[in-house]
């Protein structure tokens, strides 16, 4: 009975087995293979430091297409290229001084900050300046809020006039 007690029971343990291996020819084979290849290298090397060393010239020239992308060899990517070049869309327009300016004298009478003014139309302060220094790309949407905020008319003509209440019929 002690010796149950003294005995230990490892579950879950693998044996350990020999791993299968190529044949011994087949080992070498590749073996000397790579060794060799290895040794050829190394020779070209030294031949080039040697060469560079004595004050040789050593000429390296690249192979063609080596290290680049094989689906544009040749020109008519080039060729492409210049076509998208010369009929590229013209950027957005931006907008104009006259609708910043507006924007700025309206909320400096109303005494807002460019903070205050974006709290209230739930716009970020960086679009409220990007409005007011030309740099935006106009959105009605927001230019509709700004309007309706400042009561300044910020679209079309007569830009920073004040806006008139709802008509009455």
């Amino acid at each position: 009975m002690s010796e149950d007690w003294d005995s230990k029971t490892v579950i879950g343990f693998k044996r350990q087995t020999a791993k299968v291996t190529k044949k011994d020819s087949e080992l070498n084979g590749e073996h000397l293979l790579v060794h060799f290849a290895f040794l050829l290298i190394s020779l070209a090397l030294l031949c080039q430091l040697y060469a560079r060393r004595t004050g040789a010239v050593v000429a390296t020239d690249k192979k063609i297409a080596s290290g680049s992308n094989k689906a544009h060899v040749g020109t008519d990517h080039q060729r492409i290229a210049k076509l998208d070049r010369e009929n590229e869309v013209a950027p957005p327009t931006k907008v104009a001084p006259s609708v910043g300016r507006a924007m700025q004298t309206a909320r400096l009478e109303k005494q807002l900050t460019q903070k205050d003014l974006a709290a209230r139309i739930n716009e970020k302060p960086s679009v409220l300046q990007d409005y007011e220094s030309g740099k935006a790309i106009p959105n009605p949407q927001i230019l509709g809020k700004l309007e309706r905020a400042l009561g300044v008319k910020l679209r079309g003509a007569n830009i920073g006039q004040k806006l008139e209440g709802p008509k009455k019929t």
